[in-house]
């Protein structure tokens, strides 16, 4: 616009300069160029649709230091989408024969059997500031062997080294109480392949949990479950495991996991007389070592 003035401005002047001198140019003069036009600020793109289908092949189920399985093969499906911010998800178990720990009891006819013990389902939404991931959801948990229980979660990531992500659970229905979760994880390449770089992936995690209704009342010895309310540092887990990318979309990770329990209040057994605050009613947490292999395929 500004290019167009100047040139009107200069168009006219040349003829008021023509008309006082009396003198025509016999020749026509150049066109001024067309002012260019302004650029088009491009449409924002569309957030895309991502997401992964998974499979965990593990010797043990393992959840928050509970043993949930016992002699057998475990695999453990998952879908997840991802879509501006929002995640869906939905895990599954399925035992290869369900057997009784000090944590578990599997419903009387899949004893021994093959059973699809449990499917949860995760809603959440993720925000970013700079280099802090806020996320926030809802957890379903659809258990066969246990109520069915719904839990609200908030966590944060901050992008450095070690990653350290602070959790916080609290359960809204079946078993009010709240769980912290502090975990670290790093993955270091340590050499390319055609479709990416094979990774080291080293992880570890602390619990705390803070039972606040009856169901956490703790088992004192001789009397029942009279004592205070279930409330320690819960459970502890390393692991490693090498991520390899059979193709760009496809990964391989085979892992190795040890679950332990953080207190004396976490491992007690039910024979355990020591004060009050006795036997966690979800039974004692022992040392557990996990080993499979997670399938990835990412879309």
């Amino acid at each position: 616009m500004k290019q167009m003035k100047l040139v009107t401005a200069l168009f006219l002047v040349m003829v008021m300069a023509v008309f006082a001198s009396g003198t025509l140019y016999a020749e026509e003069q150049p066109a001024a160029a067309p002012a260019a036009p302004e650029a088009a600020t491009p449409a924002p793109a569309a957030p895309a649709v991502t997401g992964s289908a998974a499979m965990s092949i593990l010797s043990h189920y393992v959840f928050r230091g509970y043993e949930l399985s016992k002699s057998s093969v475990v695999f453990q499906p998952s879908v997840t989408i991802n879509y501006s911010g929002f995640s869906v998800n939905a895990w599954s178990n399925i035992d290869t024969s369900e057997h009784a720990t000090q944590n578990f009891s599997p419903v009387v006819t899949s004893r021994g059997h093959n059973n699809f013990d449990e499917t949860d389902l995760t809603l959440s939404y993720t925000y970013n500031i700079d280099k802090l991931a806020l996320t926030g959801g809802f957890i379903y948990y659809g258990t066969q062997y246990a109520p069915e229980t719904e839990e609200v979660f908030i966590s944060g990531t901050y992008d450095m080294i070690a990653h350290p992500t602070l959790a916080i659970y609290r359960d809204v229905n079946h078993y009010p109480g709240t769980y912290f979760n502090l975990s670290f994880s790093q993955s270091i390449p340590v050499c390319k392949i055609s479709n990416g770089d094979v990774t080291l992936d080293l992880g570890t995690g602390f619990g705390y949990e803070a039972g606040s209704s009856n169901f956490w009342d703790t088992y004192v010895a001789d009397k029942g479950y009279i004592g205070g309310k279930y409330s320690a540092f819960h459970d502890g887990n390393v692991k490693v495991g090498f991520t390899v990318p059979v193709t760009s979309k496809f990964s391989v990770q085979p892992i190795a996991q040890y679950w332990f329990p953080l207190s004396g209040d976490a491992s007690k057994t039910v024979t355990d007389s020591s004060g009050v605050h006795g036997f966690n009613p979800n039974g004692q947490l022992r040392n557990v070592f996990v080993g499979g292999i997670n399938l990835t395929f990412s879309f």
